[in-house]
C-alpha cells in the first residue's frame, strides 16, 4: 500500500514514473479522510494546492531528461507542526489570540523540506503555546494517540506524531526542546530525531527561544521508516543567515557505520522518575539486538543523571529571558486570572497550571541559578563523555502513552527526555513493537555531538531486529 511506503521509496518510485505523484497524494489525503477525524492531528489542510503540486511534480518527471538531477522527496507527501510558519498557513500554536495570523513565508527548515519536493498536506496540532506533552489546546481542541484514543499522542508535535503514526504522512517537520519530537514519535510508533544542536535553524517557529535556551530547541524529522530520517535531515540542515547559532556541519552516512565493535551503553541503576518494567526491558531488547549485530555493550552508572531535570529547567527559564505570560501578551493575549479561570475560557488548564508557577516561584537567586547552570554543564560533558564514539541507549519515559489529562502538572515525567536536550547530543527514537494492549514501546539512541548518523544507524539496524512502525 502506498501509505505503508517510506518516502525515499515513494519518491524513487515517482521518479522512475512506476506511480504517480497524484496517486501518492490521493491515497494519503484518503487516508487523512479516514482517520483524522478520530486523532484530529491535522488541524489546517492544503487539499487542492497538493494536489496541483502533485500534478506538477509528475509533469516534471514526465519531461525530465535522462541526466537531470531531480529533488530528492519530489512528489511526496508530508505534514508540517503548526508552530512552524508554511506560507499562508495558520501559525498560532493553539493561541486563541494569534487564530488570524498567516506568516507570508514559510520558515527556512519548512521551505527546504518543499524545496526538496515533499508536498505539504496540511499543519498539525501542538500543545497550548508548545508548552506541554498533550497536544491540545482550545483552538483545535485535543489530539489523540493513533493506536488508542483514550491516550495522549505526546507534544508539543502530537499532530505530527499521531498524522505519521496513523499514516495520514510518510515524513514530518516537528521542533524539539525537552523531548517535543522524541515523545509524539514514542507514543504512536514512529521513528523521530532531535539534531545536533544548530545543525539544522530554527528561524520561522513561533513561540521560539534564543542564547541558552536556544541550544535546547531544534527542528526535526518524523518517519514512519528510519531509512528517511537521514534524506529529510540533510534537505533542511545548513545555517540560513538569522539564526546565530545556526552552523554548517557535514553529515555523515549511515551505512558507512559499522556496528562491529560499536559501543553501546545503559544506565545502570534507579532512574528518575522511576522507568516501568516494559521500557527498561525495551531499551535491554534494543541492546540484545545491536549486540547481536556485533557491537560491544556495557553498563555505567551515572547517579547524577537523577538531578537532570531541574537542571534543565533552570537553563531554560535562564535562557529565554520572558516568562510564558509575556509570550502570550506579545501575540495580544489579554491575559486575566478572571478570564483565564473562567469556564470555557481561552486556556487549558496545563498553560494556567505553568503560569501559575511562574508567578508563585518567579526567579531563582542569582547565585543558585549561576550554580545551577554550571552543575548543568558537568552533567552534560559528562554525558557527552559516557556516549563517546558509540551510543546511549535510553527509555524515553516512565510508562507507555498515558491516558489523557494524566500528565498534566507533573514536570518531572519529561525526565528521560529532556536531559538530551540540556546535553546538546542527537537523540533517534525507535519503536520497538507493541505491548500487550496494543501500544507501542521503544528506546532513545543517543549519539556524540555531530554524530546524529551514528543513532540513525542504529536505529536502522533495530528497524530491521524489530519490525519498526505497524500500521494501527
Amino acid at each position: 500500500m502506498l501509505t505503508q511506503r517510506s518516502a525515499t521509496e515513494l519518491a524513487r518510485a515517482i521518479r522512475a514514473s512506476e506511480i504517480t505523484s497524484r496517486a501518492v497524494v490521493e491515497a494519503h489525503l484518503a487516508r487523512l479522510d479516514a482517520v483524522n477525524p478520530r486523532v484530529n492531528a491535522v488541524v489546517a489542510q492544503r487539499r487542492e494546492e497538493a494536489l496541483a503540486e502533485a500534478d506538477a511534480a509528475d509533469a516534471r518527471v514526465a519531461a525530465a531528461t535522462p541526466d537531470e538531477v531531480l529533488p530528492p522527496l519530489l512528489g511526496v507527501p508530508c505534514t508540517i507542526k503548526e508552530s512552524i510558519q508554511v506560507a499562508g498557513m495558520p501559525n498560532a500554536a493553539g493561541v486563541v489570540a494569534r487564530r488570524d495570523f498567516r506568516p507570508e513565508r514559510s520558515s527556512p527548515a519548512a521551505q527546504r523540506l518543499l524545496d526538496a519536493g515533499a508536498i505539504c498536506l496540511g499543519v498539525t496540532n501542538t500543545s497550548e503555546l508548545t508548552m506541554w506533552i498533550e497536544s491540545e489546546n482550545r483552538l483545535y481542541g485535543r489530539t489523540r494517540n493513533a493506536y488508542d484514543p483514550t491516550r495522549i499522542a505526546g507534544g508539543s508535535s502530537g499532530g505530527e506524531g499521531a498524522a505519521v503514526g496513523s499514516g495520514i504522512a510518510p515524513i514530518g517537520l516537528g521542533s524539539d526542546i525537552g523531548g517535543s519530537i522524541r515523545l509524539p514519535a514514542f507514543f504512536n510508533g514512529v521513528f523521530g530525531h532531535k539534531p545536533s544542536p544548530g545543525i539544522v535553524p530554527n528561524t520561522g517557529q513561533w513561540p521560539s527561544t534564543s542564547g541558552d535556551a536556544g541550544r535546547l530547541l531544534t527542528m526535526g524529522p518524523l518517519a514512519r521508516r528510519a531509512e528517511d530520517l537521514m534524506p529529510v535531515l540533510r534537505a533542511i540542515a545548513g545555517p540560513d543567515g538569522e539564526d546565530e547559532l545556526a552552523r554548517e556541519v557535514t553529515l555523515g552516512d549511515p551505512a558507512a557505520v559499522s556496528l562491529k565493535g560499536l559501543p553501546v551503553v545503559l544506565i545502570d541503576g534507579r532512574l528518575f522518575p522511576p522507568v516501568g518494567r516494559q521500557l527498561r526491558t525495551a531499551a535491554d531488547h534494543a541492546a540484545g539486538a545491536l549486540a547481536r549485530a556485533g557491537a560491544d555493550v556495557r553498563r555505567v552508572p551515572l547517579a547524577r543523571l537523577n538531578r537532570a531535570l531541574d537542571l534543565y529547567l533552570v537553563t531554560l527559564a535562564e535562557g529565554a529571558g520572558v516568562s510564558t505570560r509575556e509570550i502570550l501578551e506579545a501575540a495580544g493575549d489579554q491575559w486575566s486570572w478572571r478570564a483565564a479561570l473562567r469556564r470555557g475560557g481561552q486556556h487549558t488548564r496545563a498553560l494556567r497550571i505553568l503560569i501559575l508557577a511562574e508567578t508563585l516561584f518567579g526567579r531563582r537567586p542569582a547565585g543558585q541559578t549561576r550554580r545551577a547552570i554550571a552543575a548543568g554543564k558537568r552533567l552534560a560533558a559528562e554525558i557527552e563523555e559516557t556516549v563517546g564514539d558509540g551510543v546511549l541507549l535510553h527509555p524515553p519515559f516512565a510508562r507507555v502513552a498515558p491516558r489523557h489529562g494524566r500528565t498534566v502538572g507533573r514536570p518531572w515525567v519529561i525526565a528521560q527526555a529532556a536531559v538530551f536536550n540540556l546535553a546538546g547530543l542527537p537523540v533517534t527514537q525507535v519503536p520497538t513493537g507493541l505491548n500487550r494492549r496494543g501500544l507501542p514501546l521503544g528506546v532513545q539512541v543517543i549519539a556524540g555531538r555531530d554524530r546524529d548518523h551514528v543513532a540513525i544507524a542504529a536505529a536502522l539496524e533495530l528497524e530491521r531486529a524489530f519490525g519498526g512502525w505497524v500500521e494501527p
